[in-house]
């Protein structure tokens, strides 16, 4: 895979959990809000925080960690909810991610996007992208879609809110 843009023309906002940088495309991003207070939703999975209001209205948080199978931690100042506009089958759904924090909007090194590593062994990668380089490290870029076409807890969710109308427009992302 040598893929050199997306919808985004190559310009993802780079979020960290842990140690490990992630990417979504710019052109998801809807807004970058500092953490608040979710409404919870009984019985959701793990990984479903609850709902916060953007603007009216009624937005799934997604702990981008504990979805990605790696622990939860207490939110700090740096913890942002990256509000993504998510394309889907007949539909488009906006939804938050936690992610620790929020860095920059960036591009790839070398516009390059390369498969998910190949380790001999078949493991569940298909919430990956493709990995690219920038500042010298890698960057995973989430394959949004896919992180959410296969999240149970997207289902629980949808069933918590109306169908998604007009989205509020994207707005410059910046990490407040």
């Amino acid at each position: 895979m040598t893929s050199t843009s997306t919808a985004s023309d190559g310009f993802y906002v780079t979020i960290g959990i842990g140690r490990e940088v992630f990417a979504v495309p710019v052109a998801m991003v809807l807004e970058i809000l500092p953490i608040q207070e979710v409404f919870r939703i009984p019985d959701a999975p793990a990984h479903l925080d609850g709902l916060i209001d953007v603007r009216g209205r009624g937005v799934a948080v997604i702990d981008l960690r504990t979805r990605l199978g790696l622990p939860r931690v207490e939110p700090d100042e740096t913890t942002r909810i990256v509000v993504l506009d998510v394309p889907l089958p007949g539909r488009r759904l906006a939804v938050g991610l936690t992610a620790d924090r929020v860095f920059e909007v960036a591009t790839l090194d070398d516009g390059r996007l390369e498969p998910p590593p190949d380790i001999g062994t078949p493991w569940a990668h298909d919430h990956i992208l493709g990995v690219g380089r920038h500042g010298g490290g890698f960057v995973a870029v989430l394959d949004i879609v896919r992180l959410f076409t296969t999240d149970p807890a997207m289902t629980t969710a949808e069933r918590a809110m109306p169908a998604a109308g007009g989205l509020v427009p994207p707005v410059a992302a910046q990490a407040a």
